[in-house]
């Protein structure tokens, strides 16, 4: 394939661009960290909604009630599940997270059954896994901010989450570096790119410079390295893989269009919502 310097440039630009919001989100203070998983979690709602819309058709027919009630609810679970560094004044946004859970799932309710012409469980079942999907991950992601670093890491609070997240980028890297020299085995019909070889090689290479410069540099304790890189790497893939699986579903390449050349928030984010789950459940297990 003929290199496209135009294409390369809008990838370049679009990845800087993404890396400096991201790291503003993540470093600056609990306020902007609020405020980008808020975003990006309303830009999974849209685009799962798109996508669920075009694999059932029926869904595209819902109700504004259904549609924003039930994406309204889910960001009231990523504002309940702050901790109480968020307070304005004497509002808690943990208290006001369930208020706005409560009253929009109540509106969701009751357009339900005074708009729709008929009552489709299979409807719900769409959205509520939608709940489940996007906004109980932002609302775990909430958690981990600050919430276990002075049982796990000396650090700030934005320790758990940044190691996640770099955890993830540096699995992807690996991977694709791995799967391109070695790779000959598939590892899912669901993305043919992706390869056994790859899918290994990127993992255990993660887990290595993710330990390595935790602990050397930062002198963090190597088995929660090891759990949070390692679970990136497994988790991440699988939530990958089915979010491959809905775009596949719904015959489309790409979840959506707000990043040019990179896609969608789905594409950026669907390795990091499964994982972020899944390190919350293990860490609350364990520690």
């Amino acid at each position: 394939m003929a290199f496209n310097f135009q294409t390369f440039r809008t990838r370049a630009l679009t990845a800087i661009v993404f890396v400096v919001v991201m790291l503003f989100g993540l470093l600056w203070n609990q306020w902007s960290f609020l405020a980008l998983f808020s975003a990006i979690h309303f830009g999974c709602w849209i685009e799962y909604q798109k996508l669920v819309g075009l694999i059932d058709n029926d869904y595209t027919q819902i109700t504004p009630l259904h549609r924003y009630g039930m994406m309204f609810a889910g960001w009231g679970i990523v504002l309940w599940m702050t901790d109480s560094s968020y307070q304005i004044g004497n509002i808690s946004v943990h208290v006001a997270g369930w208020w706005i859970f409560s009253i929009s799932f109540i509106v969701f309710v009751l357009g339900e059954f005074i708009l729709s012409n008929s009552i489709k469980p299979r409807l719900w079942a769409h959205s509520i896994l939608g709940l489940v999907y996007i906004s109980l991950s932002w609302g775990l992601m909430m958690r981990l901010w600050g919430n276990l670093h002075q049982t796990v890491f000396a650090g700030e609070n934005q320790t758990m989450p940044v190691l996640l997240i770099a955890s993830i980028w540096i699995n992807d890297t690996m991977a694709y570096l791995v799967g391109s020299m070695i790779g000959r085995t598939p590892l899912s019909p669901v993305s043919p790119k992706k390869t056994w070889e790859g899918t290994i090689g990127g993992a255990i290479l993660a887990v290595l410079v993710v330990v390595l410069i935790g602990f050397y540099a930062f002198h963090f304790s190597i088995a929660p390295l090891v759990i949070i890189s390692l679970t990136a790497a497994i988790a991440g893939t699988l939530g990958d893989l089915f979010e491959s699986k809905l775009k596949r579903l719904a015959n489309v390449k790409d979840s959506g269009q707000i990043m040019p050349g990179h896609g969608g928030f789905l594409d950026r984010f669907d390795s990091l919502l499964l994982a972020t789950t899944t390190v919350w459940i293990i860490f609350y297990l364990f520690y």
